[in-house]
């Protein structure tokens, strides 16, 4: 399911009610308008946000910390509010009798006292009554449009932050400095390639191009965009790029190669063909090779490299996920990354995960980049991750890429620069297998 509310609404919800998540429960265009489609969904879950839209565009609700039943029975609840937004500003309307807060009612769905019934009736209807338990203009939270267009309840789900982190990291300067120098000196195991490929696969809009950006800040000394990058719902990046993280303004290209793709897509015929991976896995794509998703690379193409050696194949693959987008991934999306990693697992290439955009799904992370590895929230969705990709949770590393910062900073800097060095780490992994089929070959000899 996905969520109607944006990412602006629900970080404003959020700053109401602590350092809590929405989990979505209930969502009437899948599940259904009837009470007992919602009540089947969100009985016995608190705290809940309920959320109405019309066909004027309104977004309205309200908040109850009580769990929904069909007793028929008022219910007190003096921390209920009802809400609406005007662009990305909450208005909020506390509950002015706790003692009938919300009723609950078996033909409705969110009922609150009797001021505001969502899906009233088992139709996609609202009830509003101004004035009786809760204070509001009904112009101001609805605009006098009793159409529903859809209806989501959300559980409130606190974010706990761990007293011990689940992975160790040093946040200190040095560290910052040490991570960069690994990468500068790094020498890969094999005298034939002087630079480690590493291949970026995700969806559209996961952070590929943004991850190599912010990268490539580091070692600039300041936020760059040498990638294109941003929001959009196809792919930016139409071509197959390679990209060197050079050492400074003029300085020589990294023993480091990013390569990027178009982003992958739901639907046949959209985004990166599964085709061209193996073209790309294998070397065979020139660099700027401008993408065709509904006819994959031929070897007759101009460009093609008939015959790669191992500097033109690819020594890692690495995933970019949303984080504010796994638990709602598509089974058509999930089975598309299951068969890609199928195809990388036949060839032997290792594989790492890079989760993005953590901030956005966590305040905790939000509040400071640090708490990322004291996050249970995080934590559990780098191990959704884990489970709907299919790899171990150590090959699933959180960032966060630069997108509205101007200046370098030094966390955001750690967690990048120590995925690089992981990405390193799994390309050596991958030479030293090649030296060890090499070594028995010769020994069977």
């Amino acid at each position: 399911m996905n969520s109607k509310l944006t990412k602006t609404q629900q970080k404003v919800i959020c700053s109401q009610l602590g350092k809590v998540k929405l989990n979505l429960l209930y969502k009437a265009s899948i599940h259904g308008f009837t009470g007992a489609d919602f009540h089947q969904h969100c009985d016995n879950k608190s705290p809940t946000v309920s959320v109405g839209y019309n066909t004027s565009g309104h977004v309205f609700g309200g908040y109850t910390s009580q769990p929904f039943s069909q007793s028929g029975q008022f219910v007190n609840d003096n921390q209920a509010f009802l809400f609406s937004f005007s662009g990305e500003k909450l208005n909020k309307y506390p509950v002015t009798n706790a003692l009938y807060a919300v009723k609950m009612v078996s033909t409705c769905g969110p009922y609150f006292g009797e001021a505001l019934v969502l899906a009233n009736g088992n139709q996609p209807i609202v009830y509003s009554n101004p004035g009786n338990y809760y204070n509001f203009n009904a112009a101001d939270l609805h605009g006098n449009d009793l159409n529903m267009t859809e209806c989501e309840v959300y559980q409130v789900e606190e974010i706990v932050e761990l007293e011990k982190p689940w992975r160790v990291v040093t946040w200190e300067s040095e560290r910052r400095s040490e991570l960069m120098e690994t990468i500068r000196t790094y020498r890969p195991l094999n005298s034939s390639v002087t630079q480690a490929r590493v291949l970026l696969i995700g969806a559209v809009g996961a952070g590929k191009s943004s991850f190599f950006n912010s990268l490539n800040s580091i070692f600039r000394g300041h936020v760059t965009s040498q990638a294109i990058s941003g929001s959009c719902s196809t792919s930016l990046t139409t071509q197959f790029r390679t990209y060197s993280v050079k050492a400074g303004r003029e300085g020589k290209p990294l023993p480091l190669i990013l390569c990027d793709t178009m982003g992958l897509e739901e639907n046949v015929g959209a985004g990166l063909d599964i085709d061209d991976i193996s073209n790309i896995l294998n070397g065979h794509l020139p660099d700027r090779y401008q993408f065709n998703p509904s006819v994959p690379l031929q070897s007759e193409a101009h460009g093609f490299c008939k015959s790669p050696g191992l500097k033109d194949k690819i020594h890692c693959v690495t995933y970019v996920l949303d984080a504010s987008k796994i638990s709602i991934m598509s089974t058509k999306m999930e089975e598309k990354l299951i068969d890609i990693r199928r195809k990388v697992n036949l060839m032997g290439i290792p594989q790492l995960v890079l989760l993005t955009k953590v901030d956005e799904v966590c305040s905790l992370v939000r509040e400071d980049i640090r708490n990322v590895y004291r996050s249970s929230y995080i934590r559990d969705v780098v191990q959704e991750a884990g489970t709907r990709v299919g790899v171990p949770l150590s090959c699933i590393i959180p960032v966060k890429n630069y997108s509205q910062e101007l200046e370098l900073e030094t966390d955001i800097d750690i967690l990048l620069l120590s995925a690089a060095v992981q990405m390193l780490r799994f390309v050596d992994n991958l030479f030293d297998d090649l030296s060890d089929q090499l070594s028995s070959v010769t020994n069977v000899k």
